[in-house]
């Protein structure tokens, strides 16, 4: 297990640490809503050269964007999410078990869905507005 406290400044050195010690693309990230996932998943994806503008998939529930090098990363919100049976319709297996960077938000939405051996980041507000993250 990591655990890091940082501060928005910091957010490019903990990008880089997550990416390094991910053994597993698949990045599931906890927190509460304004917690700064969105932002952090933005940060790891420019550290991962993502050429396009990323933005949180409220309303899509997914985005791809396409690294540099032309790899496929996908970020999930399933906030909206009301039944699991949603996320099967689109097909969202096949993304999280496509080898490829997946970034999921609210991942305890589909718990059913997950793969067992992705990487749980939760990220937790601390009283002097530093975060807290746990990368399991």
């Amino acid at each position: 297990m990591m655990k890091i406290t940082y501060q928005l400044p910091d957010i490019k050195e903990v990008a880089k640490t997550i990416i390094s010690q991910a053994g597993n693309k698949v990045l599931l990230f906890y927190g509460e809503m304004g917690a700064g996932k969105t932002t952090l998943i933005k940060e790891i994806a420019k550290q991962l050269l993502v050429e396009d503008v990323t933005s949180s998939p409220t309303f899509s529930i997914i985005n791809e964007y396409r690294t540099h090098s032309g790899e496929s990363l996908y970020h999930f919100d399933f906030y909206r999410i009301n039944d699991e049976n949603e996320v099967y319709q689109f097909g969202a297996e096949e993304y999280l078990d496509s080898g490829n960077w997946c970034f999921v938000e609210w991942p305890e939405k589909v718990e059913n869905l997950l793969p067992l051996d992705a990487h749980a980041i939760r990220i937790s507000i601390n009283h002097d507005g530093t975060r807290s993250l746990e990368m399991k």
